[in-house]
């Protein structure tokens, strides 16, 4: 549902996306997936939605339609262009292949087309499956590996910076953002800003600015977040 809301948010803005890759859950649904937006400001208007998310609804898996509630970790990478120097030591990076899952002819689900690298010293993991070859796989995944070796760069200095003007660093997830309540009322509230909204099937069907637009001004100000008076 999330990965939808997020490439109908692109859609509305005519931004182009494309599934790097995509790994479904055991049983149902998604277990992760990567996805490149490619667009103006794209990152500026995304970097608002990092953060954990809580989807509760009657799961449409469970034939006693019980309740539910889930989590899903959203990251927002920057994409690393070419004249950004990323380097890679090998000797760090554990290099897999394995067969892809989805479909893309008869040749890729027949080999081990499919690449997956994992930077040993952080354990960050890039993988891509969708390209129709091993070798634009592996070019796909070293690129998205560079980006979240940025990105992990990038929180570093900001977790610095926070630590010299005196604010508490959460470690690891960190607290929710965003609630998606679809049962047994429709609401859906930002726990950072406090903006909250009973039309789901709007922010569902990609109606998020107003969401981002309130987060990022609310970094752009320093404000402290609203906090979550329903997490008891």
């Amino acid at each position: 549902m999330l990965l939808r809301m997020y490439l109908r948010w692109a859609e509305r803005h005519r931004f182009h996306t494309e599934i790097v890759d995509r790994q479904d859950g055991e049983q149902a649904g998604i277990k992760s997936a990567t996805v490149g937006v490619d667009g103006r400001a794209a990152y500026g208007w995304l970097r608002a939605e990092r953060g954990v998310h809580r989807l509760v609804r009657i799961s449409p898996f469970d034939s006693q339609k019980r309740r539910q509630t889930t989590f899903a970790l959203v990251e927002v990478l920057p994409e690393v262009d070419d004249d950004v120097e990323i380097e890679l030591n090998w000797d760090e990076i554990r290099v897999d292949t394995y067969r892809s899952q989805g479909a893309g002819g008869q040749h890729v689900n027949k080999t081990d087309s499919a690449v997956r690298l994992t930077h040993l010293p952080t354990n960050i993991v890039a993988q891509s499956q969708n390209e129709r070859s091993q070798t634009q796989n592996r070019e796909m995944a070293i690129k998205v590996l560079k980006a979240r070796l940025l990105e992990r760069a990038l929180e570093e200095k900001e977790a610095e910076l926070r630590k010299l003007k005196g604010e508490h660093v959460e470690a690891g997830w960190g607290n929710q953002i965003r609630s998606y309540v679809l049962h047994p009322y429709q609401m859906v509230k930002d726990l950072r800003t406090g903006h909250e909204t009973s039309n789901t099937t709007s922010v569902l069907d990609g109606d998020l600015d107003v969401f981002m637009q309130a987060e990022l001004e609310r970094m752009a100000t320093g404000s402290p977040p609203a906090g979550d008076p329903e997490a008891a």
